[in-house]
């Protein structure tokens, strides 16, 4: 077989964020901070910026479909990273994506609940992420309220994180990295889950910092990269969390509007990586 060089490459799909914290925007510069390609399909187009939403529109499915179709007939695209996907039809039809193009490595950040606590999905569009995702995807990365919204449990100490995880894992889910960056502890501590595995604990001090829009985001796109540079599941969360950890730090004294600011997510940028591929 011949061989060929081409960049490693993550697809993200996702909501456009008009302030660049979050979203797609802080997908795509994570990608290229860690020398991986990025391709992108956006889901919904926010008007927002540090301080606030101001207004959210939903694309429709058929051109969600076009950009889905347009990136995977021509790119080899090692691994994919949901964020916002605000419908039942739209996890559908990426459900239904992923099937027709055997997508192999699916990392989900359920973008249901924001840094506040707020929830920002309905029943419905939990249980299409457990009727549709589940049986497709390597890894989902909820933070505190995303896992009580999938799991359907209050999570107020250690055990109810385990207790959590163990309903996710009954349901199907092949592996949940919870995070505890809302806990009050004095570290971030986020813990692997897996069905046949020891849990994981992935721990950094914690930063004080007010700059902490779109850090879900940019940790699970981090995860991704790092698959797409050929690490296994572990080592890519361990790098994130090192390279999350890093950006928040870099980015902790920075004033970027007028409300809560985007971590430095080029604090250290690396060029894009080349790798050979058998065609």
């Amino acid at each position: 077989m011949e061989k060929i060089r081409r960049y490693p490459t993550a697809l993200t799909i996702a909501g456009s964020d008009s302030g660049v914290c979050a979203g797609i925007q802080a997908d795509l510069k994570t990608f290229s901070s860690l020398g991986v390609f990025g391709a992108s399909v956006i889901t919904a187009i926010t008007a927002q910026n540090t301080a606030e939403v101001r207004a959210v529109q939903v694309l429709s499915p058929e051109i969600i479909k076009k950009q889905l179709e347009a990136v995977l007939d021509d790119m080899t695209v090692d691994v994919v990273k949901t964020g916002m996907l605000p419908s039942i039809e739209i996890i559908e039809l990426v459900a239904s994506i992923i099937d027709r193009y055997n997508l192999p490595t699916i990392i989900v950040d359920p973008v249901m609940a924001a840094t506040s606590g707020a929830r920002l999905a309905s029943t419905s569009i939990v249980s299409a992420f457990s009727n549709y995702l589940y049986p497709r995807i390597t890894l989902i990365t909820p933070n505190l309220p995303e896992a009580e919204a999938l799991s359907g449990t209050d999570i107020h100490s250690e055990k109810d994180i385990y207790t959590a995880a163990e309903i996710l894992l009954s349901q199907g889910y092949p592996a949940v990295l919870i995070k505890g960056g809302h806990s009050q502890s004095p570290d971030s501590t986020d813990i692997l889950f897996t069905a046949n595995t020891e849990p994981v604990r992935f721990s950094s001090p914690h930063i004080d910092s007010c700059n902490l829009h779109g850090t879900g985001c940019t940790y699970s796109s981090a995860i991704a990269a790092h698959i797409a540079l050929s690490h296994d599941l572990v080592n890519a969360i361990s790098l994130a969390k090192n390279y999350i950890s890093s950006a928040i730090d870099a980015g902790k004294d920075i004033t970027t509007g007028k409300g809560y600011g985007p971590v430095n997510h080029s604090f250290e940028p690396q060029s894009l990586k080349i790798k050979r591929y058998e065609d």
